[in-house]
């Protein structure tokens, strides 16, 4: 019995003119991700895609599990093809269901009839198969608003396939359709979600990080090091900048009011990170701010810390509240790691009392104490780069 995966597209099928370009970066990022599973045939129509095993040890469980990870896929299932015979389409049902039927109590059948010249219509496949299902699996009673299993017939071009479960996935745009961008990712719960979040929409990531030896360990930067190989999985290969940030936070210590600790690190740190930013062709850059969460994330912080970008700073959590982060968090299993007692640099030389609603002006003053440019010059020049990339 031949047995394929459907993979259906989400927003990607509203697209225009460009929709074959959305299209040929999600069968890439897809091929990529089933490269070790076997070999697979792929096709397009109808705003999806058939993924067909080339041979028997075609790993179709770890596909699916993959997949589910995968921007730009609305749904998919494994389904079983047939041909356009309702007798066929009712002995494949028997066969390939017969697992799942066979245990449970509720069941419907709907249809769906891309290939308009089928002599059947939709109600009339629903009704006949369900009176075939019913007839071989006497355990079997119809719900047609709450079933346990649902059985769906779609009738498409050279085939009808037979499935019981489409699977949610991870929706979204494929990442590599909208550009790149730089994601400042500390060891905190935030910022992983966020470029996570950003990935959906297409966005290719790099990282950047901050580490501030002796202050903070070596647990810390391998700390931050996992969650970028954890949200690999979601947006695919990450080059990861680690940047040398100790001199920096000492002369912030020696030269500025105390108030203004945190967020004039927070301006030298997009500095930084734009510098490089230049280099790698990245468009925008990325934090897991939210407003309120923390003093310098207050508007009037985050008004002076975009004060010194020349580009955008995409904040995808700015309205959610930690409850609502945590649970991505956890679906994207980063939550754990982040939560280990192994502080980064954001934590070194923490104000006592930090300006909660500060000035430009006074900000820039503030910063103005001590010229940084040598030492921004030497980080960039010092910072490391590795690649983090997508295991499969």
């Amino acid at each position: 019995m031949q047995e394929i995966i459907l993979v259906k597209y989400g927003e990607m099928a509203l697209k225009g003119l460009n929709k074959k370009t959305f299209e040929d970066v999600l069968l890439k990022n897809i091929k990529r991700r089933l490269k070790s599973l076997g070999s697979f045939d792929y096709a397009k129509a109808q705003s999806t895609i058939y993924i067909k095993p080339l041979s028997d040890d075609a790993d179709m469980d770890t596909a699916m599990e993959r997949l589910g990870k995968v921007f730009g896929i609305a749904a998919l299932c494994r389904a079983a093809a047939c041909e356009k015979s309702f007798e066929a389409i009712c002995e494949r049902s028997v066969d390939y269901l017969e697992e799942v039927l066979s245990y449970a109590k509720t069941f419907k059948v709907t249809a769906k009839r891309a290939d308009k010249s089928f002599p059947m219509k939709s109600p009339e496949i629903c009704a006949q198969l369900g009176g075939v299902l019913l007839e071989m699996f006497p355990n079997l009673s119809v719900d047609v608003k709450e079933p346990e299993v649902t059985v769906t017939v779609e009738i498409r071009d050279t085939h009808a396939y037979i499935h019981a479960e489409n699977l949610k996935g991870a929706g979204g745009l494929p990442v590599g359709t909208s550009g790149k961008a730089m994601l400042l990712l500390s060891g905190g719960i935030d910022s992983p979600v966020a470029g996570y979040m950003m990935a959906k929409r297409g966005v290719h990531i790099t990282a950047i990080h901050y580490v501030s030896p002796p202050y903070t360990s070596d647990r810390a930067r391998l700390k931050v090091e996992e969650l970028c190989q954890k949200i690999t999985d979601y947006c695919g290969s990450i080059a990861f900048f680690c940047v040398p940030f100790t001199e920096i936070q000492e002369a912030i210590r020696n030269n500025c009011p105390e108030e203004y600790f945190t967020i004039i690190m927070r301006r030298l740190m997009m500095e930084i990170a734009q510098r490089i930013c230049e280099k790698e062709q990245c468009m925008a850059l990325i934090t897991g701010e939210s407003v309120g969460q923390v003093a310098s994330q207050t508007m009037n912080a985050l008004m002076c810390t975009d004060a010194v970008c020349r580009i955008p700073v995409f904040r995808p959590l700015i309205g959610m509240d930690k409850t609502e982060i945590i649970e991505i968090a956890r679906k994207i299993d980063t939550f754990e790691t982040s939560i280990q007692p192994y502080e980064d640099c954001c934590t070194v030389f923490t104000p006592r009392h930090p300006k909660v609603r500060p000035k430009l002006e006074d900000v820039e003053a503030a910063q103005s104490c001590f010229d940084f440019s040598a030492l921004i010059d030497e980080a960039v020049r010092k910072t490391e780069v590795k690649v983090f990339n997508l295991e499969v």
